[in-house]
């Protein structure tokens, strides 16, 4: 596949929506893609929620809740669409867990910059990931990553989402005790007990091919959570809202709170976070539905990666911190989304749920957490494409796969895998095998691992 069987301005092939988002190239049509956004959509719905209750944690940023869930459903909706019109791939975009918690117990309440010095932090970051798109940069670090990497990084991703699913579930959690780290935990309380169930339905209904099994799982599942109690109906389905947040930002604060070079140093690592997130994201969900080359590159990625860049900006500009590319998108995948109209119709959805944002809210994780596995097994079946019994492959793509569950962050498994891969390329003594933008971002990391070390010897 080349950049131009992707390019939305090209509507050969026939006309209307179907010849703009070439649904006879990839393979699908307006039913499934229909489907696959709705799928999508109720995947990442809880962001609305979840996103609210972090940034108006009284002891981080504390900014208004109803405010930042609207704004939140606003901005996904708006960048999305944008994403499926402009780029014509089937990824939706959304406040980033992670980076909200930077913002609002790093940033805002630790740091001391509240939530306005915060989420100019975010503002700076993604113009300058934006910068870095339009010179063409971030998308030649990209090409350079080797594939046996961005294969790990899909592999890794699917391990990620599947240990949310469990820990959202109720299925893996910390002991009282503190030890192990995490553990099983047998379903006693309802939610889990109907995250269970919801496992089984969602395994039978995918091996038997139903048509739709991720959608009708999560109804189903959904269900069984308002019988058990688990889930309510709201009585009022009309929520009242605002958009406070909208223009809360300040461009300088970090720089006045934390001098120059710290600041500088908190800017670049939210960038890093920010740039490798989405290049997993993307990598992993494009190679899962078959829409990267033979050298596992995505064609036309230049507009995807513009798109997410922007709506990091404009994350942070509405007050609801950096928005980026989901790897929720991998559940429309598995359901055949293949073009920009799923991102369309995920879009949509989270326009209506600024006004019906209680229904949302219907949806428990433990419906939602079923999906999540199976997407992740589903991610996971990419390994066997990497030559894992080779220790100059197998080790970087270890270390990148299994430290992005572990420690919960993308980036860490990615950076990780990244430094490992050139260190061994060098002591085997091929180190002319190593891109030069490898070596920058292998450098990179090594900064971002070390900046506990770095910041107190930086000046204020």
């Amino acid at each position: 596949m080349d950049a131009a069987q992707t390019r939305p301005a090209d509507t050969g092939g026939g006309g209307g929506i179907a010849g703009y988002f070439k649904f006879a190239e990839r393979g699908t049509d307006l039913p499934t893609e229909v489907r696959a956004g709705l799928t999508t959509f109720m995947v990442m719905a809880y962001i609305i929620f979840v996103n609210s209750n972090i940034l108006g944690d009284p002891k981080g940023a504390a900014l208004d809740r109803v405010a930042v869930a609207a704004g939140t459903a606003l901005v996904a909706g708006i960048m999305t669409i944008v994403m499926g019109a402009v780029a014509n791939y089937p990824f939706a975009l959304a406040a980033g867990l992670g980076i909200n918690s930077i913002v609002s117990y790093t940033l805002a309440a630790q740091k001391g910059l509240g939530a306005a010095g915060a989420m100019g932090v975010i503002v700076l970051e993604g113009v300058l990931v934006t910068i870095l798109v339009v010179i063409g940069l971030r998308e030649a670090i990209m090409n350079a990553i080797p594939l046996s990497l961005k294969r790990a990084i899909g592999v890794g991703i699917g391990l990620f989402i599947l240990f949310i699913g469990f820990v959202s579930g109720g299925l893996i959690a910390t002991p009282p005790a503190g030890f192990p780290p995490v553990a099983f935990v047998f379903p006693t309380s309802p939610a889990a007990f109907v995250t269970l169930i919801g496992l089984f339905i969602t395994v039978a209904l995918w091996i038997m091919k139903v048509r739709g099994a991720l959608i009708l799982s999560i109804v189903i599942t959904t269900i069984i959570a308002l019988i058990a109690g688990v889930a309510s109906v709201p009585s009022n389905i009309v929520a009242s809202y605002s958009f406070a947040t909208i223009g809360q930002f300040d461009l300088t604060k970090s720089f006045s709170q934390l001098g120059i070079f710290v600041a500088g140093l908190t800017i670049f690592s939210i960038m890093l976070i920010d740039f490798f997130d989405t290049m997993g994201t993307v990598t992993g969900v494009a190679e899962q539905a078959g829409l990267t080359d033979e050298e596992g590159r995505v064609p036309g990625v230049g507009r995807v990666l513009l798109v997410d860049s922007i709506a990091a900006a404009v994350g942070g500009a509405a007050g609801i911190s950096s928005n980026t590319t989901y790897i929720e998108s991998a559940a429309g995948v598995a359901e055949g989304g293949r073009t920009g109209f799923t991102a369309i119709v995920v879009g949509v959805l989270f326009l209506l749920a600024i006004l019906l944002s209680p229904l949302a809210g219907i949806v428990p994780a433990s419906a939602t957490a079923p999906v999540l596995i199976v997407v992740g097994f589903l991610m996971f079946t990419l390994i066997a494409d990497i030559p894992i019994t080779d220790p100059e492959e197998g080790i970087p793509a270890l270390l990148t796969m299994v430290l992005m569950p572990l420690t919960y962050d993308i980036s860490v498994g990615i950076g990780a895998g990244f430094i490992a891969w050139t260190f061994i390329k060098v002591i085997r003594g091929k180190a002319s095998m190593v891109h030069p933008l490898m070596w920058v971002v292998s450098i990179a990391f090594v900064i971002f691992f070390a900046q506990a070390w770095i910041e107190p010897l930086l000046p204020k």
